[in-house]
């Protein structure tokens, strides 16, 4: 007779799941030899559960489908929680599958005993106990709706003697498929929205990732209101490309030019997006924001118009009633704005060049440099501090190309593991990790897992011997830089003598052979770079507190007798720019 287990993995079959990703315990080998026996689901062997979490979410992201992570009892599953915070806060549907101590020892203080479903409770939304072979199907299903509608995490905690236990040999599989829904505000509603921006001077759209699926109704929204569209990190590999109204991006690690199109506007269309950085909104602006999700709506600046309902459906109902602009303060706007993005992309452009000889590296060139070599359908996968500021401001994307990172969770150590999902679900597509040497060091253990996959992606990694992000927001805050710099070893050796291709690469001359040698290579390849440290990436807008603190950074440093630093600091940024 089949077993539960058999029946948790004929019903992800059945729902499209393809793998599962995690590392085996005696909690779990119900689970695990039910995959054995079965053909047509692959186990994804990790080297650490985070990593599992995070490659189920990375491929739940790409593919709109199920991602499925596995962790044994106690201290396995518990190493689940950083990339399920993850998955959660990027909204995408992946299942966790919990095992736990024996059912009948649950409570007794029991070897390795946690309780997932309270652990899990804040980063998922389902979370709940098979306390039978015979309620386990019902939660599973619950579950994995759960996951799939409300596009976020579900947890199904096991004991792991339930996995063994037998079925029903009638028991059907269960098939969980999304559902498809038209969702936009009422008539009554869009018409007070289109009076709104009918009577506006100067509208300005910020988009997000809500904008997928609806790039060219964007573009026509942005031609009939003559509106420049800035955009959010999660919304750039949606909105950007083949769309001249697009002027950059805002905030902490966006430019100029989008900074000055929201500050200039006098109404504010938002659309798809969370946008968190309150200090980036227009003061005195209307503001019309359209979310899937109406509790979103006003968390970050006021709304003067609420509308709720995704952008793909809304928007094709929105424009008819839309009057195209011709006045000239509307042009004037979108004019202004665009020769002003135009100016900021070339003094962005300008930062990205190196001399052959000139070390170390600029990482703006290697970014673009990567951008440059990159297969037009690319999975970029970008760690959280300084990769992300370069991926952000030099990656270029064509509506084929993804973008993946901890945009919302901001985890360190997230490129490699995304990179494992990415490049599991896409075994023929080339996925290139964007990685810092402090991340990738963190989790440096899946790169056995490439290997031990065969998975062919390429990692490049900024090497810059430091916590570089962390260090810029210290002086930032006036405090001088401790606790910052890594110790590294050469990371191509590392990742050679684990089986991968690897160069490293100290001459900007010898960038371009590395990577188009490691793009070329069949299998995994890692490309270690070695990058300016004292690198700056300012946000748009510098407050005064900034000011005051990169002030205060600078004269403690020189008290503290590193004024070397400091001098390399203003050589790499400040003359550099003066001579531009």
């Amino acid at each position: 007779m089949p077993t539960f287990a058999d029946h948790v993995i004929a019903s992800l079959k059945a729902s499209g799941v393809h793998r599962l990703y995690g590392l085996p315990g005696d909690s779990l080998n119900g689970l695990t030899d039910a995959i054995r026996r079965d053909d047509d689901v692959d186990w994804v062997h990790v080297r650490h559960e985070e990593s599992a979490a995070l490659a189920a979410a990375a491929e739940a992201g790409l593919t709109g489908e199920l991602g499925v992570c596995v962790g044994s009892c106690g201290p396995g599953n518990l190493h689940l929680i950083n990339g399920l915070f993850d998955a959660q806060r990027s909204r995408v549907p992946v299942l966790a599958i919990a095992a736990q101590i024996p059912g009948s020892e649950i409570g007794s203080g029991y070897f390795q005993e946690t309780r997932p479903q309270e652990l899990f409770a804040e980063c998922s939304v389902y979370a709940e106990v098979v306390t039978s072979p015979e309620s386990g199907p019902r939660i599973l299903e619950m579950a994995m709706r759960a996951a799939v509608e409300r596009r976020g995490v579900a947890v199904v905690v096991v004991p792991g003697e339930n996995f063994l236990a037998k079925t029903a040999r009638n028991l059907a599989p269960t098939v969980v498929r999304p559902t498809r829904t038209v969702v936009r505000p009422d008539d009554e509603t869009l018409a007070e929205a289109a009076e709104l921006l009918n009577a506006a001077q100067r509208v300005t759209i910020l988009a997000g990732a809500g904008a997928a699926g609806a790039h060219d109704d964007l573009v026509r929204l942005a031609e009939t209101l003559k509106a420049p569209v800035v955009h959010a990190l999660r919304g750039k590999e949606y909105v950007e490309y083949d769309n001249p109204y697009d002027v950059g991006m805002t905030g902490l690690l966006g430019f100029a030019s989008g900074y000055k199109a929201i500050e200039e506007a006098d109404t504010l269309l938002m659309l798809g997006t969370d946008f968190p950085y309150r200090q980036f909104y227009p003061q005195g602006a209307k503001v019309i924001q359209l979310d899937l999700r109406g509790e979103q709506i006003g968390r970050r600046t006021h709304v003067d118009l609420p509308l709720v309902g995704s952008v793909r459906d809304t928007l094709p109902a929105l424009l008819p009633l839309l009057s195209v602009k011709t006045a000239r303060p509307a042009r004037d706007h979108l004019d202004q704005a665009r020769a002003h993005y135009a100016r900021t992309r070339t003094s962005l452009d300008a930062l990205a060049v190196n001399d052959r000889e000139r070390t170390p590296i600029h990482p703006q060139f290697v970014a673009r440099t990567i951008d440059r070599l990159a297969a037009e359908d690319a999975v970029f996968t970008v760690d959280v501090g300084s990769p992300v500021v370069w991926a952000a401001r030099y990656l270029t994307f064509n509506g084929r190309r993804r973008l993946i990172g901890s945009f919302n969770h901001g985890t360190m150590a997230n490129a490699l593991p995304h990179a494992v999902g990415a490049q599991a679900a896409y075994p023929g597509r080339q996925v290139v990790s964007l990685s810092g040497d402090g991340g990738l060091t963190m989790l440096l253990g899946e790169l056995f897992t490439l290997r031990q996959n065969r998975l062919p992606a390429k990692i490049v990694v900024f090497n810059n011997g430091s916590l570089n992000f962390v260090e810029l927001e210290m002086k930032a805050a006036g405090i001088v830089n401790y606790a910052t710099e890594l110790d590294n070893p050469q990371l191509a050796e590392v990742a050679a003598a684990i089986g991968l291709w690897a160069r490293r690469v100290e001459r900007p001359g010898d960038l371009e052979e590395a990577l188009k040698g490691a793009f070329a290579h069949e299998g995994p390849a890692l490309v270690e770079v070695m990058t300016a440290r004292q690198e700056l990436s300012v946000p748009p807008a510098v407050s005064v507190e900034q000011a005051r603190g990169f002030t205060l950074y600078a004269i403690r440093t020189i008290l503290s007798g590193r004024g070397e630093e400091l001098l390399d600091l203003v050589t790499t940024n400040v003359a550099r720019r003066i001579l531009r």
